[in-house]
């Protein structure tokens, strides 16, 4: 089998279960991003919906994947997330459904995001919520940032791709 080239190679799932082809995506700069609902850095859902409302008229999305892996701060429905997220964030992109991201149940997106964009020291695991992969128009990535990179903080590196 041929390993996945770009993000096109890829579907996420919608909360309803509807999947998306990631080769609709394609021409777009794309944030990839971890996210949970009570983690200390859920604050940067503010920061995600401030680039997307900046950037989305020129072609830029960002893609939030829930996920329960790190000190289980994610437990919700798909329901109770997308509240959470609208009241409090007033968050607008697409949430996925929830996924892992590490271990053997880990989805291959991130799976692949991973072998891209290797961490620190060449590690491939993500080590905490808000861990965000950039990806160009392409489809390729681009970047990976830790969880401590706010998001104000990667507009420049969005605006060098748009």
């Amino acid at each position: 089998m041929n390993r996945p080239a770009t993000i096109s190679d890829f579907l996420a799932t919608l909360p309803d279960g509807e999947e998306v082809n990631l080769a609709e995506k394609r021409g777009k700069v794309l944030l990839v991003v971890n996210t949970a609902s009570k983690c200390g850095f859920t604050p940067q859902y503010d920061g995600l919906e401030a680039l997307w409302r900046k950037y989305g008229a020129r072609g830029f999305e960002v893609l939030a994947f829930p996920c329960n892996q790190f000190g289980a701060q994610e437990p919700g429905t798909a329901e109770e997330i997308e509240s959470f997220c609208k009241i409090n964030f007033g968050v607008s992109f697409p949430l996925m459904r929830k996924i892992d991201v590490n271990g053997p149940k880990a989805d291959p997106l991130f799976d692949w995001l991973k072998s891209e964009a290797p961490g620190v020291l060449g590690t491939k695991a993500i080590k905490w919520n808000f861990t965000k992969f950039l990806i160009d128009r392409e489809g390729k990535v681009v970047r990976r940032y830790a969880p401590t990179d706010k998001p104000a903080g990667l507009a420049a590196d969005i605006e060098a791709l748009l």
